[in-house]
């Protein structure tokens, strides 16, 4: 056998396992195309926004004697977060306690006198004059040590507002005071954050009579990374509250979703809102192969399947399962070939 023979011999025999080894592919049935409603979806940025902005405020003018208040952290209502001194506070209290001192021995005394009356008087030496006057003096020292009593305990109060309570269960987002800062009363000690997060976004006015209270949206996760990554791992949150005021061309609105216990108040993240449902061409992913940077969907037609160029847009989900838009060159009732 000649050298030439051989080598036409391999060749054929490489080229047919070559022709073995090509997978050819199968179909898994025809897809009738017809159109479908898609919603419309809008991505905009959702501002996290605490639910109520609380102060804890001073009620007593004053030093800081202690600061535990820290950005950040998360407090109960009536936790003590600052504690207030004024030293005149102290002074009025020595001499608050030096008055009933000195208040108590007078009464003290005119006690005595008033026994000693009502001895003579039983005796018929002293006239009952003499011992109402007694009795009358008596009863003024006591009033008098009431009203101290009073007095005292409104400072004792004063003392006992020094200590600023948080006025709600939240988060501490600043505190503009440091120890040793000297306050007047009703001056702020720190922001709160209360009543939980939701997220605050703006739309284009277009969209404001498609959106209603209830609507339920997409949200991404943490930071400003958009794509359809985060789109499909988006948590689902709902529509609370629909603003009638546009402002700036801009309609505000507020989402409520789970889950933002640990981010920032003003941290920004992504929210897809529907703000429309229009029908459209859709058939699935997989019935589109793309050669060389074209879309290819395969048309059954009358002399047999054929390649048709596609524009195609988005894939959504639907009941039936994930579909993709189709912008042109199906048109409803073609059945497309899906591998």
């Amino acid at each position: 056998m000649s050298r030439q023979l051989v080598h036409r011999i391999l060749g054929i025999s490489v080229a047919f396992a070559g022709l073995l080894s090509l997978e050819i592919p199968t179909w898994a049935g025809d897809y009738a195309v017809h159109s479908i409603a898609k919603t419309d979806l809008k991505a905009v940025f959702g501002r996290v926004e605490s639910r109520d902005i609380v102060q804890a405020r001073a009620r007593l003018g004053g030093a800081i004697f202690a600061l535990d208040a820290v950005e950040g952290n998360s407090v109960k209502a009536g936790d003590v977060i600052a504690t207030i001194v004024d030293d005149k506070l102290a002074l009025q209290l020595a001499a608050f306690d030096a008055r009933l001192k000195e208040l108590d021995a007078q009464l003290q005394n005119a006690s005595s006198d008033l026994s000693r009356g009502k001895s003579l008087l039983a005796a018929g030496t002293v006239p009952k004059a003499s011992v109402d006057a007694l009795q009358t003096k008596v009863d003024v020292l006591n009033n008098q040590v009431t009203a101290l009593q009073a007095d005292k305990s409104v400072v004792l109060q004063q003392v006992a507002e020094g200590k600023v309570l948080a006025p709600a269960s939240g988060r501490i987002l600043t505190v503009p005071v440091t120890k040793g800062s000297v306050l007047m009363p009703g001056e702020a000690i720190a922001r709160i954050a209360a009543g939980g997060y939701f997220l605050r976004i703006s739309l284009p006015e277009r969209h404001a009579a498609h959106i209603r209270e209830g609507d339920e949206v997409s949200v991404g996760s943490r930071g400003l990374e958009g794509g359809q990554s985060s789109y499909q791992s988006a948590r689902k949150g709902k529509l609370i509250k629909v603003y009638p005021e546009i402002q700036d061309g801009l309609v505000l609105a507020d989402v409520e979703v789970d889950g933002l216990g640990d981010f920032f108040v003003g941290e920004r993240t992504l929210v897809w809102i529907p703000v429309d449902k229009r029908n459209v061409i859709a058939v699935p992913p997989s019935a589109i192969t793309t050669r060389y940077g074209i879309d290819y969907a395969q048309v059954s037609g009358a002399s047999g399947p054929m390649d048709v160029a596609v524009i195609t847009g988005e894939t959504f989900a639907t009941p039936e399962g994930d579909r993709l838009e189709v912008l042109s060159g199906l048109v409803d009732g073609d059945t497309v070939i899906a591998p």
